[in-house]
């Protein structure tokens, strides 16, 4: 577990464009059984590729026309249970920080793992994530 008073920026990074923080699995449960409409998940994490890649990525991406109507964010090594269930969401993935996944009617429909973001640039990421909200936002 990570001291909360090192994630907080990294959390905030994400909370400040719009992203809901879920800390609980109840929270999670919510936001991925909404049924319709589509959620983007963000998997957070203190790693490089987090704050190099992931975070920036994700934030060119939600400014794109069509874009997720729900954003949220869990924190790998933070919210334990909310990662957790977020991860069950997301099988048959192997658990992954960071790792992006977007939600369409309750379905996973396009996923980044950790060895899609590491090594690549934000703006790869951002260009692999508006296609997706294109096909399916």
């Amino acid at each position: 577990m990570y001291p909360i008073e090192l994630t907080i920026p990294m959390a905030k990074d994400l909370n400040n464009e719009g992203f809901k923080s879920l800390t609980t699995s109840e929270e999670v449960v919510e936001a991925l059984d909404a049924g319709e409409g589509t959620t983007l998940v963000v998997v957070n994490s203190v790693c490089g590729c987090a704050a190099a890649n992931a975070r920036p990525g994700v934030k060119m991406a939600i400014r794109h026309e069509k874009r997720p109507e729900n954003l949220v964010t869990v924190f790998a090594g933070v919210d334990h249970e909310a990662t957790g269930k977020a991860r069950e969401y997301m099988a048959p993935y192997p658990p992954s920080s960071p790792a992006i996944a977007l939600f369409k009617d309750g379905k996973l429909v396009h996923f980044l793992e950790r060895h899609h973001i590491e090594g690549r640039s934000a703006e790869i990421i951002s260009e692999n994530l508006k296609m997706a909200f294109d096909r399916y936002c």
